[in-house]
């Protein structure tokens, strides 16, 4: 009897140390947890409460934003918005920057995908070299390239216009676009390439039918970026579109907001931010799923 116990006391001992080991494991799991929890929720309440600020006051006259600015407006008056989309040309700017980001878009995501493909698919000399080069452009500041870019949409004839800006935008995309794309692509099974091509499928049926539509989740993830950035986009356009016609929303956000003194219609200043936020937020929204499953499948692979 005495042999028995002996012999079970290493195992009882081995498993109460397990025990504590997996309590003091999901004690640690808990605090992380609540401090993440804790986190994002702040996080959460310094993007909100802005956002939700600028709302409230887009529907207030000047005279009531300066009174109480954190009160709730008396009626949801939607005169600031009319005001803002034809008084302050904030239409004419949305139409503007909605022909430049998606000229750019097309533009970036047809040449970024074609040329991370081949750069992922295929091997030959000088393959690394363009990859590396194409990383480097990520880290080359945009003010550096100003001043070239200004003489040469110059010489061009497409300076102050917007397929001037088009090109400038989708040349500066497609370096990141390359770069993230080119992950997708090389993880993909080859399988399916032989197998279009033993059916007798040339390289562009193979890549637009067969390895395209794979690459979905990249694709839409790297339109999101990119539709973001170039959507904000304020340098580029400040230096290389001077005429007011052919400006985009953040030149006349700029031009809208610097007015001097009391004379600025505040209330339609914020409808005007809600105008510029309110795509970027209805686009997140759409393709947030395809977001979050390229997120889920880049970890897995």
């Amino acid at each position: 009897m005495t042999t028995t116990q002996s012999e079970a006391t290493p195992a009882v001992v081995a498993d109460r140390a397990s025990t504590r080991t997996q309590r003091r494991s999901r004690r640690g799991d808990r605090t992380v947890g609540t401090i993440s929890h804790v986190v994002l929720v702040i996080w959460t309440i310094l993007i909100v409460v802005p956002l939700l600020w600028t709302l409230m006051s887009s529907f207030k006259t000047s005279k009531e934003i300066f009174a109480s600015p954190f009160s709730l407006p008396t009626r949801f008056n939607f005169d600031n918005y009319v005001s803002a989309w034809t008084t302050a040309g904030i239409g004419s700017y949305f139409v503007n920057t909605l022909i430049v980001v998606f000229g750019a878009l097309i533009l970036t995501m047809l040449f970024g995908a074609m040329c991370s493909y081949v750069l992922a698919r295929f091997e030959f000399r000088g393959n690394r070299a363009i990859y590396y080069l194409m990383l480097a452009g990520l880290t080359f500041p945009v003010f550096l390239a100003i001043v070239p870019l200004f003489f040469v949409l110059k010489n061009l004839g497409i300076l102050n216009t917007l397929p001037g800006l088009i090109v400038t935008y989708a040349a500066f995309a497609l370096p990141f676009t390359v770069f993230f794309l080119f992950a997708f692509f090389k993880t993909l099974s080859k399988s399916m390439a032989e197998a279009a091509s033993i059916d007798g499928a040339g390289e562009w049926r193979t890549f637009f039918q067969i390895m395209l539509p794979q690459a979905r989740p990249g694709l839409a993830t790297v339109t999101i970026l990119n539709f973001v950035g170039l959507w904000n986009q304020f340098l580029l356009p400040v230096a290389l579109n001077s005429d007011p016609k052919n400006w985009v929303l953040t030149q006349g956000m700029a031009a809208f907001s610097s007015q001097a003194g009391y004379s600025v219609n505040f209330g339609a200043l914020f409808a005007a931010s809600i105008l510029v936020i309110l795509p970027v937020l209805v686009v997140y929204l759409i393709f947030q799923r395809q977001l979050q499953g390229s997120v889920s499948i880049g970890t897995n692979k």
